[in-house]
């Protein structure tokens, strides 16, 4: 039973609290806001293992060749291929039903999200560029799917900040996985080929001063028609602290000096990142409560 719930990849489920970034952005704490966003969470949780199981089911032959994903249920045997589509198609209509009962909107969202990432899957991810978009995509769908699953306006500095965002984890990954494939010399991407690591530090360069500089104008409040409060500045420092500080525990020398085992493999997973480095959470803590402070005060 535990490899079935292995392979439906409930690390990965931590990409899906981007839904509960509609209710911070537009100041909505009431309880029936937060539990539209906790049911579309729980949706987005099902389609996303769907696409996993699919995704593991397509790339079997080159997850069993890299240091890390051979022990990936689907790869190593302990999962069938066929049970893993047979579960994907189940979590594709359960998410279908569950968001058609919330929003025809949501349902949409959730169509969308899957034929993106299951194209990605079968044809975009070995086109460079492109497959940074596709799964930045997904990111910026999960926090569309927070307003529309909780009925609340969408703002366009919330979707450029999103989607900036999360090209820059994106961006950060891609540099991340060249790097081991440079190490190791063993390219289990083939997308990878494509990229050089100078021209992923540009792209990183201009996706984090972007994103960095959008979320600014957004928390500069309602004058330039962003936050409700312009008390959100005093969030900026977080944000930029937060992006240096990614940057700064994702470099491999860096994770070298603190002797973190496999650091490569490790800086290949942003949620790995996100959930295990003391810093990041209390940055990401102390904006919640600083946001929280100001939603409720002003």
């Amino acid at each position: 039973m535990k490899y079935y719930l292995f392979a439906f990849r409930p690390r990965q489920w931590t990409k899906n609290l981007i839904v509960f970034a509609a209710p911070f952005f537009n100041f909505e704490f009431r309880s029936e806001i937060w539990f539209s966003a906790s049911c579309a969470f729980i949706i987005f949780c099902m389609i996303s293992s769907s696409v996993y199981l699919i995704n593991d089911s397509l790339d079997i032959e080159v997850d069993k060749k890299h240091p890390e994903k051979r022990f990936r249920p689907i790869a190593s045997g302990k999962v069938s291929i066929s049970k893993a589509i047979t579960l994907s198609t189940t979590f594709f209509c359960l998410s279908v039903f569950f968001s058609s009962q919330i929003s025809s909107l949501l349902t949409i969202i959730i169509f969308l999200y899957f034929f993106i990432q299951i194209f990605y899957c079968f044809k975009l991810k070995n086109q460079p560029i492109v497959d940074i978009f596709c799964i930045a995509s997904g990111f910026l769908l999960r926090g569309i799917a927070g307003l529309v699953a909780a009925f609340l306006p969408i703002s366009p500095w919330f979707l450029i900040t999103i989607g900036l965002s999360a090209l820059f984890l994106v961006i950060e990954k891609r540099k991340a996985e060249l790097r081991l494939a440079i190490n190791k010399q063993l390219f289990t991407r083939k997308v990878l080929e494509r990229y050089s690591l100078p021209l992923l530090l540009r792209l990183e360069s201009c996706v984090s001063t972007s994103s960095f500089v959008t979320y600014s104008l957004w928390a500069s409040g309602p004058t330039l028609g962003g936050a409700k409060s312009p008390w959100m500045m005093l969030t900026i420092p977080f944000v930029l602290f937060g992006i240096f500080r990614y940057q700064f525990i994702s470099d491999p020398e860096e994770a070298n000096r603190r002797k973190v085992r496999k650091p490569l493999i490790n800086c290949e997973k942003p949620e790995e990142i996100l959930l295990s480095d003391l810093g990041i959470i209390i940055t990401i803590l102390g904006w919640i409560l600083t946001t929280l402070i100001i939603g409720l005060v002003t």
